[in-house]
């Protein structure tokens, strides 16, 4: 089960129990986090990749099935150019550059890429659940 930032948590309460409306996103964009650590739940810290040709990758549509969403596609990140640190977690923001994130969870399996490599996640990869 992924971790849901405070911000998500307190827009799903607003929506849940208020009459206010709070924004949706228009855009979801998958992002990789370093080994160093992962963000906390306010949504700061963690050490997003910084490694040259690294960019948040588009997301598209999420599909729900029970209690599970998860990406449309494959998600890819890459190609590398230059080798990679391990990158040990995955998080879900709200723009390509900068934004708000809404969760984050540790990868199945790290990956550290040489120059020219790309990382593939299967859809269950950067899956979201709610139990």
């Amino acid at each position: 089960m992924a971790d849901f930032t405070d911000e998500l948590e307190e827009r799903i309460l607003d929506w849940a129990f208020t009459t206010g409306s709070p924004t949706r996103p228009t855009a979801w964009w998958a992002m990789l986090f370093d080994a160093g650590g992962v963000p906390a739940d306010d949504g700061t810290g963690g050490t997003e990749c910084s490694n040259a040709g690294y960019a948040r990758q588009n997301i598209g549509t999420m599909t729900r099935t029970g209690q599970t969403m998860n990406p449309g596609a494959i998600i890819t990140f890459g190609p590398a150019t230059e080798a990679w640190t391990q990158q040990a977690y995955f998080g879900i923001n709200t723009l390509v550059t900068a934004g708000v994130i809404l969760a984050f969870e540790t990868l199945t399996t790290p990956r550290t890429l040489g120059n020219g490599d790309s990382a593939e996640f299967a859809t269950a990869d950067f899956s979201i659940t709610i139990d």
